[in-house]
C-alpha cells in the first residue's frame, strides 16, 4: 500500500520540482535564444527583439558559416586538440593514480600531498607561460613546429582527475590484483586487465572532463598559437566576433542578417558534438563520480 505524504514531505517535493524546473528553464533558454537568433533577420536580431522564437527566418548565417573554409580548418584544429588532448591526459592519468594508489609506493604520501597541494596553490599564469615557452623551445629543438602538439602535452596533466582516478583504484579488491599476479600477470597487465575494467565508469568521466576542457580551450590556444591556421574554434569564434564589432566592418555590412547571427551559427554548430556524445556517457557520469570522490 503507497504511504500517503506528509504535509512536510508535500511541500518539500513541490518546492523541489519548482526549483529543478526553474533550473532546466535557465539552463535550456540560452540555448533556444541562440537558435532562434542565428535563423532570424537583421532587424530583429540588432534591435533585440527576439525574446524565445525566431522573427523573419532564414538560413543565410548559417550558408556563410558553412562555406567559411577558416570555420572548418578551426574545427579541424578542435577536434585534433580534443581527440589527441583526451587521449594523452587520460593516460598520464591512469598511469598517476595507478601508482599513487600502491601503498607499497616509496614516498605515497607526499607525492599524494604534493598532488593535492598544486589545487590549494597555482603557480600562476606567469610561470605556466615561461614552461610553455620552454617546451616549445623544445619541440622546435628536434623540428616540431606544430604548436597543437604544445598545447596537447603541455596541458596533460590535471590533480582532480588523477584524484578521482585514485580514489576509484584504490575500490579494487587487492584479492583480484593478487589473483591475477598468481597467474603470472604482470605490473601492465594487472593495470589493464584488472583495473580499467573494473573503472569504466570513472574513466568514462573523467575523459569527458577533459575532452570538454579541450573542446572549449580558448586561452593558453590563444596565447601560445601565432599562427591563425592552427587557430581552433574558440579563438577564432573569438577572433571573428572582434572582427565583426569593428566599425569598419559594420559599416560595409549590407546583408539581409546580423553579423551576430552568424556568431551564434558558430556557437551552435561548436557544440553539437559534445550534445552527441553527452548522453551516452551521462549514464556513467554519476555513478563516476560516486565511485572516484567517495574516498
Amino acid at each position: 500500500m503507497k504511504r500517503k505524504l506528509e504535509i512536510s514531505e508535500l511541500i518539500f517535493k513541490i518546492l523541489s520540482y519548482t526549483l529543478l524546473t526553474i533550473f532546466a528553464i535557465a539552463c535550456l533558454y540560452p540555448f533556444l535564444y541562440t537558435i532562434s537568433s542565428s535563423i532570424s533577420g537583421a532587424h530583429a536580431v540588432e534591435y533585440s527583439e527576439i525574446v524565445l522564437l525566431p522573427k523573419d527566418v532564414q538560413f543565410d548565417a548559417f550558408a556563410r558559416m558553412l562555406n567559411n573554409n577558416m570555420f572548418w580548418n578551426a574545427y579541424t584544429n578542435t577536434l585534433f586538440l580534443t581527440f589527441y588532448g583526451t587521449i594523452w591526459e587520460v593516460m598520464l592519468s591512469v598511469f598517476g593514480a595507478y601508482a599513487l594508489s600502491k601503498k607499497r609506493l616509496l614516498f605515497r604520501k607526499g607525492f599524494n600531498f604534493f598532488l593535492v597541494f598544486t589545487m590549494w596553490f597555482s603557480a600562476g599564469t606567469v610561470p605556466q607561460y615561461l614552461n610553455y615557452l620552454d617546451t616549445q623551445r623544445v619541440f622546435g629543438s628536434v623540428g616540431v613546429t606544430d604548436d597543437k602538439w604544445l598545447v596537447v602535452i603541455a596541458m596533460g596533466m590535471a590533480a582532480m582527475n588523477i584524484i578521482l582516478l585514485r580514489n576509484s583504484f584504490e575500490g579494487v579488491p587487492s584479492e583480484i590484483e593478487e589473483a591475477a599476479i598468481v597467474d603470472g600477470a604482470t605490473e601492465m597487465q594487472v593495470l589493464w586487465r584488472v583495473y580499467l575494467p573494473m573503472s569504466k565508469s570513472i574513466l568514462a568521466t573523467v575523459s569527458l572532463f577533459f575532452a570538454i576542457s579541450r573542446w572549449n580551450g580558448y586561452y593558453w590556444a590563444k596565447t601560445m598559437m601565432k599562427d591563425a591556421n592552427e587557430h581552433p574554434l574558440m579563438v577564432y569564434i573569438r577572433n571573428t566576433l572582434e572582427q565583426y564589432q569593428d566599425p569598419d566592418q559594420l559599416g560595409a555590412w549590407n546583408e539581409t542578417y546580423s553579423p551576430d547571427s552568424v556568431i551564434y551559427a558558430m556557437i551552435i554548430c561548436s557544440i553539437i558534438p559534445i550534445l552527441i556524445i553527452y548522453p551516452f556517457i551521462q549514464k556513467y557520469f554519476a555513478k563516476g563520480v560516486n565511485a572516484g570522490g567517495v574516498k
